[in-house]
């Protein structure tokens, strides 16, 4: 008996395969013939005690696999509900959602990453994110947010909120967020007035701020000493000074191009020792930045479209001998006013690759 009745089971799920859409109505079929027959098509087992689902439905015309719930491009307005409580990725992207509520992800203890971009969101209740309590990646990019949401998980590691209307970045935020890795917050109305000194102070694993295409007009003060990239590229920045520099002794990558840059302060560099990567392009600098020379690491320097006249011998090589850790491997000069026939050759002696070496083409 025990056999027949698993022979029968087999035999229903082999022809019990998925749906295959073959054109954009037969979704629309099927729901006339639901509302035929009285079948909530949200809900097809309500009301059947003999049909009662043994786990989690997938959402109405989301797709779950491996607790992964994909619910993107379907012109949703709002969060979806009775989400599988296993979830741990939630795909909500390219939607028409205006807020996110209390109660929109309850139960969902389990879930690592959240994914909201490109909605119309402009609200978010104070208690949305409160059940996600091993949420680790927050992606809110090209919504219409004008402040960051508050009482975020503790357990975030990353957070990308760029293209929206954030005009604020205040301490109590990221207070407490000590296991974040990455904040993206590029393409917002931001001004430097609006970024509260010490916003990201306190959180120790910070390794990458990109807040590019903004209104800030000087780097902000307080960064962590964990950083290891900081792009601060297309905003409207004047002048970098040793202040604001201070105590980044990890930072590797700083991104400082297309700005009104038209001095970098004597001492500056030497507050990152550790520095590989330096993007001044397209500034307003009339002469190399002060203190390449004594750098140990630095191999990459972009400098090109600003207003250079001259370049002297140990602007980029230090004077002694096996000082210098690693060579440069990018030195970008070109479209600068210097006259670059007038430079020493000496003046490129700790660059060992002549296609390194970047220079002419001046308008």
């Amino acid at each position: 008996m025990k056999a027949t009745v698993i022979f029968l089971l087999l035999a229903q799920v082999s022809w019990a395969g998925p749906f295959q859409q073959r054109s954009i109505f037969d979704f629309y079929d099927l729901m006339q013939a639901d509302e035929a027959s009285g079948i909530d098509p949200e809900n097809p087992t309500a009301g059947d005690p003999d049909l009662e689902p043994l786990g989690p439905v997938c959402p109405f015309r989301c797709q779950c696999h491996l607790r992964v719930v994909q619910c993107s491009d379907l012109d949703l307005d709002k969060v979806p509900t009775d989400l599988p409580p296993d979830t741990t990725l939630l795909d909500l992207q390219n939607n028409q959602i205006t807020e996110i509520k209390d109660g929109d992800f309850k139960n969902l203890k389990d879930l690592h990453t959240l994914i909201l971009v490109n909605n119309k969101i402009s609200k978010i209740s104070p208690g949305a994110f409160t059940p996600l309590v091993k949420l680790e990646r927050l992606y809110l990019s090209k919504n219409q947010l004008k402040e960051l949401p508050e009482n975020m998980p503790k357990t975030l590691q990353e957070l990308r909120a760029h293209e929206n209307e954030i005009t604020k970045v205040g301490k109590s935020v990221f207070n407490g967020l000590n296991q974040m890795i990455v904040i993206e917050l590029g393409t917002n109305p931001l001004k430097s007035s609006g970024i509260d000194k010490g916003a990201f102070q306190g959180m120790k694993k910070l390794s990458y701020i990109r807040i590019a295409d903004t209104n800030i007009n000087a780097i902000p003060q307080g960064l962590p000493p964990s950083l290891t990239e900081l792009h601060l590229d297309s905003n409207k920045i004047t002048k970098v000074d040793a202040a604001s520099l201070k105590g980044l002794n990890n930072l590797a990558k700083l991104g400082l191009s297309f700005n009104r840059i038209s001095a970098v302060e004597n001492g500056s560099l030497a507050n990152i020792p550790h520095l590989r990567e330096l993007h001044l392009n397209n500034n307003e600098l009339l002469k190399v930045p002060g203190g390449l020379g004594d750098h140990k690491y630095i191999q990459v320097v972009y400098l090109h479209n600003n207003n250079i006249t001259a370049v002297g011998r140990n602007d980029f090589c230090p004077r002694g001998f096996n000082t210098k850790k690693a060579s440069y491997t990018g030195v970008s000069l070109f479209s600068n006013p210097v006259k670059y026939w007038e430079i020493l050759p000496a003046t490129f002696r700790c660059v060992y690759v002549r296609s390194a070496i970047q220079l002419g083409n001046y308008k």
